[in-house]
């Protein structure tokens, strides 16, 4: 029950409801560190803990949990995107074909001659995906 009062915090300071969806939604994904899922990866998870709700509950409320800034989201493929519970700045290898993603510490990596932005827009943030297939393959 602590645990439970306590997710309903964290989701009160972002600034949502604490609603019985989001609160098992917010225990699958920051249940066991940083991760990488997708919308339907995380239905089929919740489904198979005994939670019951649809895919539009499931792709709503990562959607608020990410206009409330407690995850990211990771584009790297055309039709599928990733939600990252990691909101550090980092970047990623992705695993073409196998649809796997990996951190990469952004310390690992320099960037240079990034571009100014246009008039009236900031920089927010700066994705660097490297993208990875066997050898041979």
């Amino acid at each position: 029950m602590e645990r439970r009062s306590s997710i309903a915090k964290d989701l009160r300071e972002a600034g949502l409801r604490p609603t019985e969806q989001r609160i098992a939604l917010y225990r699958l994904l920051f249940g066991n560190g940083h991760r990488h899922v997708t919308v339907e990866d995380l239905h089929a998870e919740a489904v198979a803990g005994g939670v019951a709700l649809s895919v539009a509950t499931v792709y709503n409320a990562l959607n608020d949990f990410t206009d409330a800034g407690l995850i990211r989201v990771l584009a790297v493929e055309g039709a599928r995107t990733w939600f990252d519970t990691n909101t550090a700045d980092h970047h990623h290898f992705y695993v073409e074909g196998k649809g796997e993603i990996h951190d990469i510490d952004s310390d690992n990596i320099s960037l240079c001659n990034i571009p100014v932005p246009p008039e009236g827009f900031e920089i927010a943030n700066v994705d660097v995906v490297i993208r990875l297939r066997p050898i041979g393959g």
